[in-house]
């Protein structure tokens, strides 16, 4: 009875040692603090563990190019995990739209920042944050806007680049810059939350932000994690962070 015992104990450890994995996922930085919210979900429904690395879209497919080993792929845009998947540097077919990101500029101060953004065009500022448009999409977005309000070329010298939009948002939340160009989702994940004052950009200034994820190293528990991330709990946890319109695939 004991050797029985000891037998099928042996077997449930060893099974859980086996089924255990460890996965390390390439995020942008905006979504960073969502998908360590989705990881600690996913480690306690698992026995699988988590490792994030953030940074901008446009760093992390370097990376990825360069031989980083890296799982997963959570990028701020379709395009890098397109061209990783054209390139045959990821798992075809696996790639999809998980979050549409929106854009707004913003400030601590609560009444730098007008409902339609002409602070642009005055002096009431001495620096603007901006995530770099080469690296990072939210970056690509600010500067259509600011293409748009035509005073992209006239503020130049008063821009803050952020190499990510982490980035960004520290230099105006720490106060190195009085106002920029954030993700909805790190100011409040909702208008009636945020606090300063703020621009909620209309979507037809920018081009979609449309973040899309794709496997880089296929394996069951790859596939497994990229299910659940489409799962009804997990969209409605990214639509609660600020985020638009979630697809469960291309």
């Amino acid at each position: 009875m004991r050797k029985n015992l000891l037998i099928i104990l042996l077997t449930v450890l060893y099974g859980t040692s086996v089924a255990a994995a460890e996965l390390h996922i390439a995020v942008a930085a905006n979504f960073s603090d969502s998908m360590r919210s989705i990881a600690g979900i996913f480690e306690k429904q698992t026995q699988h563990t988590l490792k994030i690395s953030s940074g901008s879209s446009g760093k992390l497919y370097a990376q990825i190019k360069h031989g980083a080993p890296f799982d997963l792929f959570f990028a701020a845009d379709s395009l890098r995990p397109e061209l990783l998947e054209q390139e045959r540097l990821a798992i075809a077919g696996s790639r999809f739209t998980y979050a549409i990101g929106q854009l707004i500029l913003w400030s601590p101060q609560p009444d730098l920042v007008d409902p339609e953004g002409d602070v642009l065009r005055g002096d009431r500022f001495a620096h603007l944050a901006i995530a770099n448009p080469r690296l990072a999409p939210y970056g690509e977005a600010a500067r259509a806007v600011l293409q748009h309000k035509g005073v992209w070329k006239e503020i130049g010298h008063r821009m803050v680049r952020g190499e990510n939009i982490a980035q960004t948002f520290q230099f105006v939340q720490s106060g190195n810059a009085e106002l920029g160009f954030v993700a909805l989702s790190q100011v409040g994940r909702s208008p009636e939350r945020i606090h300063g004052s703020y621009w909620l950009i209309p979507s037809h200034l920018y081009p979609a932000i449309e973040q899309q994820a794709i496997i880089v190293h296929d394996s069951q528990v790859a596939r497994e994690f990229m299910t659940f991330v489409k799962s009804n709990e997990i969209t409605s946890l990214i639509r609660s962070h600020g985020y638009l319109l979630v697809t469960g695939g291309l």
